[in-house]
């Protein structure tokens, strides 16, 4: 089966996308494929276990019952199954959305200390997603941009651990933040404040190749190399390029190293396999496992080389 028919083959939070960004469809047959992300397949799924106060899992960040020495962190609560729709394409203006959202505004807290939802936290990564999906749901979450936009370190991106002393930035951080920033961007407008904060965390990847340290030139972390889905707050090489993709502008050739990681891991087949899968309390899964074919991770892949190569 050709890729992009194997992609087709799937759930509508794939089809549609795969109809936008691979088959170059009409804006008419991409809206009718997304429309049917709220009614089918993993985005229906996920609505029907909303709580009846608009959270998921009894928790913005923790469940309710959430047991201290569960393997993992948990991915079923509000915070990450509002990332998961964003990234499904569920559509912010459908009935279920608005409703969720509304609910969340007004019943969810944060549970380092009980601040509403949509204020925010004191961890810039957390604040990062959340600015994330508020600005892709329609919420006014200028606050915590202006609260980033002051948090950016001297090298240029963030940490969650900047409250406790660090001065560095790190890989995680900067990217849900950059993810939050550009989405705000893209949904409400920016301000040069916002482009020069965006654009220097945007530096602060590119003058380490996205996964390598500026010092020695090392790999950061072999996990950057992994590529997972979902993948939460966690960094990764692919995740890193598809932002730049999103972001548009020209293609830097800092990038290079990074893409051809992307290349390496196709597979005779042209698709690209799930590499990792983070630990911890899931709703379902979203792929058939580890070293398993991935339609995310090939969505994603091939996404991002045809807009590398100018396609």
């Amino acid at each position: 089966m050709d890729v992009v028919d194997w992609l087709l083959d799937s759930d509508p939070a794939i089809r549609w996308q795969v109809l936008r960004d691979l088959a170059d469809a009409s804006p008419d047959a991409v809206a009718a494929e997304r429309a049917r992300v709220e009614h089918e397949g993993w985005g229906a799924r996920l609505l029907a276990l909303e709580d009846p106060d608009g959270q998921w899992d009894g928790g913005s960040l923790f469940p309710a019952d959430h047991p201290r020495d569960e393997p993992g962190q948990p991915w079923t609560t509000t915070m990450h199954v509002l990332q998961t729709l964003q990234i499904l394409g569920l559509d912010p203006a459908c009935g279920p959305a608005r409703r969720a959202v509304a609910l969340i505004g007004a019943n969810a807290t944060w549970d380092h200390d009980g601040q509403r939802y949509f204020d925010g936290e004191v961890e810039p990564c957390i604040n990062g997603r959340t600015v994330e999906a508020g600005a892709y749901f329609g919420v006014d979450i200028a606050p915590i941009v202006d609260r980033l936009l002051a948090e950016r370190l001297p090298d240029g991106g963030w940490n969650c651990e900047a409250e406790f002393g660090s001065v560095r930035s790190s890989f995680d951080t900067t990217l849900c933040v950059l993810d939050g920033l550009l989405e705000y961007e893209r949904t409400v407008g920016a301000s040069d404040d916002l482009r020069t904060a965006r654009r220097s965390g945007e530096e602060y990847l590119l003058e380490r190749a996205l996964f390598r340290r500026r010092s020695t030139g090392a790999v950061v972390d072999e996990a950057y190399l992994d590529f997972a889905f979902p993948y939460y707050w966690h960094y990764d090489v692919l995740r890193a390029l598809d932002h730049f993709r999103r972001a548009g502008g020209p293609r830097d050739p800092r990038l290079a190293d990074a893409v051809d990681l992307v290349r390496a891991k196709q597979q005779p087949d042209g698709r690209w396999q799930l590499d990792r899968v983070h630990p911890g309390r899931v709703h379902f899964p979203f792929d058939a496992g580890v070293g398993e074919p991935s339609r995310w991770n090939t969505l994603r892949a091939l996404r991002v080389l045809r807009w590398w190569d100018g396609a």
